[in-house]
This record gives structure tokens, C-alpha cells and sequence, in this order.
């Protein structure tokens, strides 16, 4: 008898201490952000990336109370700073905000310093914009038409910037030369912003870029915008024609930003930051800041990113081969 007390004894005993030991299974949501959180954009500051990654830092931290800092390491079309955020310690305190070259690099490049489905977990689908062509008023290139009976008249003659190998812009821009059969020579640059200060400084006469790199420029004049690769006209350039108008067929190639955490982050964390950019994206006020600035939001959460990443890895992928693109 007295043994069994003793085992119920232990029991309560054993039962109580497993009561008073904190539960280690607690949301490491809940405390999350306690501290600055880093997001890299592995391009130069001023592209679209760039300016992605700096209107959401604002609402991050306007919604989880922590500070929310930019990191640029642009390099390797994007490799550098990708693969900086793949290796990261996996808590949520280093991001990933990156353009379509995420899914364009795997099959671009021989080495590609990352896994796009095993070195990230998926945080957001943010924002798209369509590709422009355009050119400086200097250059008297006022179509496209215009640019390929140039190119044709003058082989090699013309140069176009890019935001870099393997960028969208750069893919839309080949696509283009293959199919006219021309050749233009191709000037990449280490991110937008620094392919616009070429074209703006007059180094070069014609630029694909990012809508939202160049929409300022083009509303002051300063470049003159020949089409967009989007399916649609863009709302405050209702006289740029899209390449599909221009007899293009399927020619819609944009460039879209989203945000990763490393692999391994915990699910908690990365819901709330899926969670507090949704609801961002869908503010009004904020979703017009971004149109105004040359963005359509699309705030999808991971699983919506994971299955773009999916589609859109296989998509470049067969645009690359059928572009006759080597790897570099």
C-alpha cells in the first residue's frame, strides 16, 4: 500500500513539475520582431527592387513595431545577395527582396550559388510591372518600328542598357532581337537605377528597363517610352502601345518582387510577415502609391509565391533555350 502512495506521490510530483516547466513549444511568433530586421536587395539602390523593398520596410514597420533596414549587395545579376539571405541564420531577421531574376538565374548561369526551392521559405508575392523599351529624345528613335529599321540599317550600331544578365528587361530585349532578326548590342548594368543614369546621361540612346525605374522620367520627358511589355496599356501612359498591339504575339514579359525568408524560418514568423505585407498591399492609399509609382500589387501569400516560382522557373526557362541564350 504504502508503495503505491508512493508512486502516486511521484506521479503528482512527476506532474506537477512537468506543469511548472515553460512550455517550449511557444510561438516564437509571439515576441517577433524584437529587434532590426534586415532586407537585402541584391541590386543597386533606386531600381524597382529598391523601391519595393523600401515602401514595404516603412509598412513592416509601422505594423510589427521594429525597425526594418534596406541592405543593397548588388553582384552577380542578383547571385550575390541571393545567396547571402540562403545562408542566413534562419530566424526572420535577414529578408529577401528580389525581382523575377530569382527565377530567371537558375537557368541562366552555370553555378547558380542557390536552390530556388530548397534555400528559401516563401514569405510574399508583392508587386509586378510590365518592361518598357525606351529611348532618348537625342537618339530620333520615336517606335520600335523605328528602332529595327535602325538596327537593320546599321548593324551593331545601336546599344540598349539593362538592369543586368538574365534580368526580365534584358530577356524581353533579346526576345525582341531574335525575332526581328537585328542585332543591338547589349550594355548590362548592375541593377536598374544605374542602367537609367547611363541612358539619362546620354551613354547610351535606348533602354529596357522596369516600368518603375524609368516612369518618372518618361512623365518629365526626359525619355521617350516606345512600348510596354505588359498585356494592357499602363493606366497614365495611355499612348504607349503594348508589343502585343504592336503585332507581337504572347509578348508580355514583366518583372515581378517578392519577399523570402531563409529555409528553415519558422512558419509562425513567416506567416506574420506574410500576413502584415498583405495587408499593406491591400490598403488603398498604399496599393496607389505603388500604381503611381509604375507597380500593380499582388500580394499572394506564400503558397501563392511558391506556385509562381514553380511556373515562372519553367517558363524563363524555356524562353531561355528557345532565345538560343547561353549560360554565363
Amino acid at each position: 500500500m504504502a508503495l503505491r502512495l508512493n508512486r502516486r506521490a511521484l506521479l503528482r510530483g512527476a506532474g506537477a513539475a512537468t506543469l511548472s516547466v515553460p512550455f517550449i513549444g511557444t510561438s516564437r511568433a509571439a515576441g517577433y520582431p524584437d529587434r532590426t530586421v534586415r532586407i537585402i536587395v541584391p541590386f543597386a539602390p533606386g531600381g524597382p527592387s529598391d523601391i519595393t523593398a523600401r515602401l514595404m520596410s516603412v509598412k513592416l514597420q509601422e505594423a510589427l513595431g521594429q525597425t526594418f533596414i534596406v541592405e543593397n549587395r548588388a553582384g552577380a545579376g542578383s547571385n550575390l545577395g541571393t545567396s547571402a539571405v540562403a545562408r542566413a541564420t534562419p530566424d526572420g531577421y535577414t529578408l529577401l527582396v528580389v525581382s523575377s531574376a530569382f527565377v530567371v538565374n537558375p537557368s541562366l548561369y552555370k553555378n547558380v550559388p542557390y536552390d530556388a526551392f530548397k534555400d528559401f521559405a516563401p514569405v510574399c508575392e508583392l508587386d509586378t510591372s510590365p518592361n518598357v523599351f525606351v529611348a532618348t529624345p537625342a537618339s530620333g528613335i520615336t517606335s520600335i518600328r523605328q528602332m529595327i529599321e535602325r538596327a537593320r540599317a546599321r548593324p551593331d550600331d545601336l546599344v540598349y542598357a539593362s538592369a543586368g544578365v538574365g534580368t526580365t528587361p534584358h530577356l524581353a530585349a533579346e526576345l525582341l532581337k531574335i525575332t526581328e532578326n537585328v542585332r543591338i548590342t547589349h550594355v548590362p548594368y548592375g541593377g536598374s537605377g544605374p542602367a537609367t543614369q547611363s541612358i539619362l546621361a546620354g551613354t547610351v540612346p535606348l533602354m529596357c528597363g522596369s516600368l518603375p525605374g524609368v516612369h518618372g522620367s518618361i512623365k518629365s520627358g526626359a525619355l521617350r517610352a516606345l512600348a510596354v511589355t505588359g498585356d494592357k496599356r499602363w493606366h497614365d501612359m495611355p499612348d504607349v502601345p503594348t508589343m502585343i498591339e504592336l503585332g507581337y504575339k504572347d509578348f508580355v514579359v514583366d518583372t515581378f518582387h517578392c519577399m523570402q525568408a531563409p529555409a528553415g524560418t519558422p512558419a509562425d514568423v513567416v506567416d506574420r510577415l506574410a500576413n502584415a505585407c498583405i495587408a499593406a498591399l491591400k490598403e488603398p492609399t498604399f496599393r496607389d502609391k505603388l500604381r503611381d509609382a509604375g507597380f500593380e500589387t499582388i500580394a499572394n501569400g506564400p503558397d501563392g509565391l511558391r506556385k509562381r516560382i514553380a511556373t515562372d522557373v519553367a517558363r524563363y526557362k524555356s524562353i531561355i533555350e528557345k532565345a538560343g541564350i547561353e549560360r554565363v
